[in-house]
């Protein structure tokens, strides 16, 4: 008779074998058909994760259905190190997010942000000019100054400065509130003598390939968006992480059996 935990190991890895093929497939077209830098960027990590569900789902899969106990323990294995980096990743997510804030001004209806103000760890990865020029050439073909543009074009100055700008168009898209120049559009900035030490002022062009890109408040800008990003991602994994644990009791459990009945058959032979 059937024992319940294997067919509920076969079918969840089942569901998971059916998930990983259109995951494997987006990067196969992602790495032929891309046209960006940046979508080419994603398909190795795609085809990876595709690849990897794919091959520890037919082991789980194989496992419970056909009883064969060694590919069992070796998706239990598999299953108990992702546990484990998961666990360290979120803890890690938690650590590196706690530090960083906007500066709210005054009569401003967004908020500056400061690099300085963030985790050390984060501020090396964006300081890195190898690492920066991509995230740099991506923000470019994400078009997140010029659908900034396009939304604000109307706006008179007074209209503009109480805008609730995300913390991506804040640092990227316009000059340092420092630095004291003359509004003509949201990223076009007449220059004025300025005195002020933020190097940033330095910085702004109104090219729109340039504009603030280089600045300090656009990495910072950035840190401030991946703040966000992880801090949804590891309460995310916390679910997953339940999840995972119940999948790999129940696997347990399927392991146990397969032993028990191939104990139980050698006592017939």
């Amino acid at each position: 008779m059937p024992r319940i935990s294997n067919n509920l190991v076969g079918i969840l890895n089942f569901v998971t074998f059916l998930l990983s093929i259109p995951i494997l497939w987006a990067g196969v077209w992602l790495s032929k058909q891309g046209s960006t830098e940046c979508e080419k960027y994603l398909d190795k990590p795609i085809i990876i994760i595709g690849v990897f569900l794919l091959l520890v789902s037919l082991a789980g899969l194989l496992g419970a259905c056909c009883r064969i106990s060694w590919l069992l323990w070796v998706y239990l294995l598999v299953m108990f190190v992702l546990i484990v980096i998961l666990f360290a990743f979120t803890i890690f997510a938690f650590v590196v997010t706690n530090k960083g804030a906007g500066e709210v001004l005054s009569n401003r209806g967004y908020k500056e942000y400061r690099l300085g103000d963030y985790s050390g760890w984060l501020q090396k990865r964006v300081n890195n000019n190898k690492n920066w020029n991509k995230i740099k050439s991506c923000l470019i073909d994400g078009k997140i100054c010029s659908t900034f543009a396009d939304k604000y074009i109307k706006d008179t100055v007074e209209q503009f400065y109480q805008e609730n700008l995300s913390a991506l168009q804040s640092g990227c898209c316009k000059p340092s509130n420092d630095c004291n120049f003359t509004y003509v559009s949201p990223v076009v900035w007449n220059r004025t003598a300025t005195n002020s030490p933020n190097p940033d002022c330095n910085l702004w062009e109104n090219d729109p390939n340039v504009l603030c890109f280089n600045c300090q408040a656009c990495k910072a800008g950035l840190l401030d968006n991946i703040k966000s990003n992880w801090k949804k991602v590891a309460v995310v994994n916390i679910v997953f992480l339940v999840f995972l644990i119940i999948v790999y009791s129940v696997g347990c459990c399927a392991f146990r059996n397969n032993r028990e009945d191939h104990a139980y058959q050698r006592q017939w032979k």
